[in-house]
């Protein structure tokens, strides 16, 4: 049995007050009591629950129907907040509203919870952006190569790609500078693309750093002492990365 929290017994006798001007359809079909109860349930409820373990909400639409539920519950909620002992217990109150309101209305929640193995997962967004640069490490090395002298027919075949639309033809005598141009521009793109990855990493640590902080503050300093892997083993000679760059 989950002891309810001391604002729970101070509202469950609180009368509600209707906003008179409000649309009287949807007072019609939802008793005020029922949602009383129900926000009663979901307080107590997100009070005694984990944030790691606190269902997903859905979005709801502005209908006329959801912001009437909504207006009906705002009264009910001043009680639960002035009893509030801090900023953890309104949290819990606000998440409880927001928890009823999608139970009043029928909207879809989720059991899972928020520590679902999803967030462990590559977005795709940055899969993309990884296969972009790839390709463009390969493309600079190629042109890097044929600005070097090396006219192979695939090296060729790769500038003529790279310059398609471009109206470069390989045989007029700014071809080196145009290459140089075209170097420069897939190096600055590699670079943003690398910035854009690197805040989104850095934002994604301090928010994993946070949330567990909060759940399991142990297991974060345990996190933070263990000693950062990077690679491993003797870094490669320049003879041995120049002829790899050569064979692609």
């Amino acid at each position: 049995m989950v002891e309810q929290p001391a604002n729970v017994d101070a509202a469950v006798n609180t009368p509600v007050v209707v906003d008179p001007n409000d649309d009287g359809t949807v007072a019609q079909e939802l008793e005020l009591e029922h949602m009383r109860s129900t926000l009663e349930e979901a307080i107590v409820e997100t009070c005694s629950t984990p944030l790691e373990n606190r269902p997903r909400l859905s979005r709801i639409a502005l209908s006329k129907r959801n912001r009437a539920v909504v207006r009906a519950l705002n009264p009910m909620l001043v009680t639960y907040l002035e009893a509030s002992r801090d900023l953890c217990e309104t949290d819990s109150i606000l998440f409880g509203a927001a928890l009823a309101v999608c139970r009043i209305i029928g909207a879809k929640v989720s059991t899972a919870g928020r520590a679902t193995g999803h967030s462990s997962a590559i977005p795709a967004w940055r899969r993309r952006i990884e296969e972009s640069i790839a390709k463009a490490r390969a493309l600079i090395g190629r042109l890097i190569c044929f600005r070097s002298g090396n006219n192979r027919p695939r090296f060729g075949r790769t500038v003529r790609m790279a310059f398609a639309g471009a109206n470069v033809s390989l045989s007029q005598p700014d071809i080196t500078q145009k290459l140089t141009e075209r170097i420069d521009d897939l190096k600055q793109r590699i670079a943003a693309w690398g910035k854009r990855i690197r805040r989104y990493t850095e934002r994604s640590t301090r928010f994993n750093q946070n949330h567990l902080f909060q759940s399991d503050q142990k297991r974060l300093y345990e996190s933070l002492e263990r000693p950062m892997v990077s690679g491993t083993g003797p870094a490669p000679n320049q003879a041995d990365t120049v002829a790899f760059w050569r064979s692609l």
